[in-house]
């Protein structure tokens, strides 16, 4: 198994304790009831933080992100920006982690008395569930990159399920991954409704071609941390950066490309679709913009 999710084995995750609705329990024993929302129907929504060196890089987006997607999909969380970073403080903390660790914080709408869509037939408040685990990237996969294959399934425009906010609702994602494998590659590509480029199943993407910095419009992926970071970073050290619609064809003609997110950061793409990018390796500016985003962390004060 190879992809952008692929951490190095530690074996501290079997004893983690898990936060369910302000409670500790082993991983063991974590549960939530089969009348969740989540569960249910998808209805949820999540973000995913490092703990660096013992602190959340970039909290302050991931919340305003999470508070933005919870308005977006109608959610009542019930809770601070203040309540939300204790949750995730308390977890790290039970577990006795400060560094290399990612925490996966989420939200379902609630439980409901019968199965269904219907948010009225809640019976409880949100449920909120906080998952910490000992988590380094394979550095192989940073090394070597991936591939990537161009997926049939199309990413949905904001008036249809806005991609740009982070929710549970990732079947389409899953399906165009499915593909992938079945292609023989680690991760898939996916377009817009227009054919355009839009972002793969879990990372946002990104090429280079000409010494240009080329992403997605923005419209029809996440608002990834990353990726926006990337970007102003790419900006900053004088690089030219195209956020526009741009075809395939490009993609296959590109002298380098990588994908974003924030468990594996820059990770090269080695081939697209049977075409090898550049020379199947991380290119020079891919390893600029890499290094200018551990600054970035490094740098990063609360």
């Amino acid at each position: 198994m190879k992809g952008t999710h692929v951490a190095v084995p530690d074996s501290r995750n079997e004893d983690v304790l898990i936060y369910i609705n302000g409670e500790f329990v082993h991983r063991s024993e974590a549960k939530i009831s089969v009348f969740d929302s989540a569960f249910l129907v998808g209805d949820g929504i999540w973000e995913g933080l490092r703990l660096h060196h013992g602190q959340f890089s970039f909290l302050d987006r991931h919340l305003d992100r999470l508070l933005a997607s919870a308005d977006e999909f109608g959610f009542d969380i019930g809770l601070s920006r203040d309540d939300l970073t204790s949750i995730l403080r308390a977890t790290v903390d039970a577990n006795g982690m400060h560094d290399g660790a990612h925490v996966r914080l989420m939200i379902s709408r609630g439980t409901k008395k019968t199965p269904s869509q219907d948010p009225r037939l809640l019976v409880s408040g949100p449920t909120i569930v906080c998952i910490a685990e000992h988590k380094l990237a394979d550095p192989e996969v940073t090394d070597e990159g991936i591939s990537l294959f161009t997926s049939s399934v199309r990413r949905p425009p904001p008036d249809t399920l806005d991609q740009r906010f982070n929710s549970h609702s990732k079947l389409h994602e899953v399906v165009a991954l499915l593909q992938a494998i079945e292609a023989r590659a680690d991760e898939a590509l996916m377009l817009d409704t227009n054919g355009n480029v839009a972002t793969c199943n879990a990372t946002n993407f990104f090429i280079i071609k000409d010494s240009e910095l080329w992403t997605s419009t923005g419209e029809h992926c996440l608002k990834g941390i990353t990726r926006g970071l990337v970007v102003e970073l790419g900006r900053a050290a004088g690089i030219v950066v195209r956020e526009e619609d741009f075809g395939v064809d490009l993609v296959h003609d590109a002298d380098e490309a990588f994908v974003t997110g924030t468990f594996g950061a820059l990770t090269p793409v080695a081939s697209i679709d049977g075409h090898r990018i550049g020379d199947g390796r991380r290119g020079p500016v891919t390893a600029k913009l890499a290094a200018l985003y551990r600054e970035a962390i490094e740098s990063w004060v609360p």
